[in-house]
């Protein structure tokens, strides 16, 4: 059990409640300007922007900031142009990680990086030196004690998951990218809420660490996720659940 379910619910529960409101705003903001602008206005006809508005809404974002980045998206309203790129490195005891981000200054962004992981233990790497070790897919943290598995296999399986694996004290549901959304809608529709819920690199495997590394791996964790630059950070450790419960944030 790596914990990695625990460790993607207390993130989703940090991003819907976080005080520094203003810092997700500007994350959310980034995602559905980079949405629209790549897949168009229209959310019943792009899959993404329809993630960013209900993320969006999750962090009770006003309608008109929604309204004003997806317009700034598609070219209706002046705004600055992020780009998409992704970051790979290591961190203690050479776990990889993979950092999504968008930016509107390259240079800026891998330096402060670069600091980053340097700080917590870390390094950053070349492009292609972790991404293999991750595959793209839809990724639905559901608590133990919100459904059995009997029942979440009946929900998903129809819906068209992948598969369904037991983490501690949740349950982790895996998709393709293109099924993520039926899956998680039908759960949504049987009135079962995700403790997390998102399309991203799933890690092939793990590495195991305790004590100080799991600690300074979660506060490289950290660090990096409160990049302003940085959308999702992934990574591939093994840390009991109560050690994360412990270190995290």
């Amino acid at each position: 059990m790596s914990g990695h379910s625990k460790w993607a619910s207390i993130k989703h529960k940090k991003a819907a409640t976080d005080a520094k409101r203003g810092r997700v705003f500007t994350r959310i903001i980034k995602e559905l300007a980079v949405a629209a602008r790549m897949g168009g206005g229209d959310p019943d006809a792009n899959p993404r922007l329809r993630k960013a508005i209900a993320d969006a809404k999750a962090a009770n974002m006003p309608a008109d900031n929604i309204k004003r980045a997806i317009m700034k998206g598609t070219g209706q309203l002046e705004g600055v142009s992020y780009e998409e790129i992704s970051y790979e490195g290591y961190g203690p005891g050479g776990v990889a990680v993979y950092i999504e981000a968008l930016t509107d200054n390259k240079n800026r962004t891998v330096s402060e990086l670069r600091h980053i992981f340097s700080k917590h233990g870390g390094n950053l790497g070349e492009s292609g030196s972790v991404a293999w070790m991750f595959q793209r897919k839809g990724y639905i943290v559901v608590e133990k004690a919100r459904a059995s598995e009997e029942q979440l296999l009946s929900i998903i399986l129809d819906a068209g998951a992948e598969d369904l694996k037991e983490d501690g004290s949740n349950y982790e549901i895996f998709t393709t990218p293109e099924d993520y959304e039926a899956v998680d809608q039908a759960l949504k529709e049987n009135n079962i809420e995700p403790a997390a819920s998102s399309v991203g690199m799933v890690p092939n495997n793990y590495v195991k660490l305790e004590g100080k590394q799991a600690e300074q791996c979660l506060k490289l964790m950290d660090a990096l996720e409160d990049h302003d630059d940085a959308q999702n950070v992934w990574a591939n450790f093994d840390i009991d659940e109560d050690e994360i419960a412990k270190y995290s944030g």
